[in-house]
């Protein structure tokens, strides 16, 4: 039987973070994805309380469940140079007490790459990373592990390393997996067709538990299987597909979860466009049929 999914996409905090929800509502988001300040930079402004109040105010109005926030760009819990590494363990506490301020329940974070040194010991700095988060007073946020596209050097590539990062870190309830569906086709997950889709699950129960995934980014890929190319394209049109994409929004262990579409905005198609199509990829109204 067909569920409802959540589906929406990343929008701006421009002028203010509440102006993010009337964004989302404009694209028909059901759930949504902020930086909760520019991801540009390492420098921020605390948040008002005034800010906070009209955020939180804001969500619980529009109805959209849950708000996840994404970690800025700068970040590299991985890093073997020591300023960069503290700074990104900073920032990552603190954008969990942002979170905890704001009412986000979602905290997603790459976990970097090693810059050539050791992979054991670019693991090692990230659960050092993860333990200090954990010990912030925002205790109700869960940070989400998001899977990476198997670029040279990233932590993070297959469902084995992110299991034994987690298992390594403890705190399991609060920790989890933001599952990319282009990170995962570019790192070798074939998530062309169904069965392939089943099977991709079914290694993720044997070295992780699909009940760790919190959260999927709904991205299709510009680049092949494997490739280790972090390209997004619009849903169905890229080395994906329809076919893969609708059984990903309607597999047994992912279909309740909510799904971020991180897709670009051209002359193809916006935001809205997208969020369209993955709702008519999950309710079969594509002509990908039964699954």
């Amino acid at each position: 039987m067909y569920m409802k999914v959540r589906i929406g996409c990343h929008v701006s905090i421009a002028g203010s973070l509440a102006a993010a929800i009337p964004r989302a509502l404009k694209r028909e988001c059901s759930t949504f994805q902020i930086f909760t300040r520019n991801p540009r930079g390492w420098q921020y402004k605390d948040i008002a309380e005034e800010d906070s109040a009209a955020f939180r105010e804001a969500v619980a109005a529009s109805g959209m469940n849950p708000v996840v926030a994404h970690m800025p760009y700068l970040p590299n819990l991985a890093s073997p140079r020591d300023e960069v590494y503290d700074k990104s363990v900073t920032t990552l506490c603190a954008e969990l007490e942002r979170c905890h301020h704001l009412g986000i329940p979602y905290l997603v974070t790459h976990l970097g790459s090693t810059l050539g040194t050791p992979a054991e010991e670019g693991r090692e700095r990230v659960v050092r990373a993860l333990g200090a988060a954990l010990n912030t007073h925002a205790t109700e946020v869960t940070i989400l592990l998001e899977n990476t596209a198997g670029s040279k050097n990233t932590i993070g590539n297959r469902f084995d390393e992110i299991g034994s990062i987690l298992d390594e870190t403890g705190e399991n309830n609060r920790l989890g997996i933001c599952f990319d569906t282009c990170h995962a086709f570019a790192a070798g997950y074939d998530l062309r067709t169904s069965a392939s889709v089943d099977a991709v699950m079914e290694e993720c129960d044997d070295t992780v538990g699909s009940e760790r995934i919190h959260l999927v980014h709904l991205n299709d890929a510009k680049a092949d299987l494997g490739s280790g190319r972090d390209r997004h394209e619009h849903l169905g049109e890229g080395m994906i597909g329809p076919e893969g994409l609708a059984a990903v929004l309607r597999h047994r262990a992912l279909h309740h979860l909510p799904f971020i579409c991180e897709t670009p905005v051209d002359d193809r198609r916006d935001d809205l466009g997208n969020i369209r199509y993955a709702v008519s990829l999950a309710e079969g109204t594509t002509g990908t049929g039964p699954l």
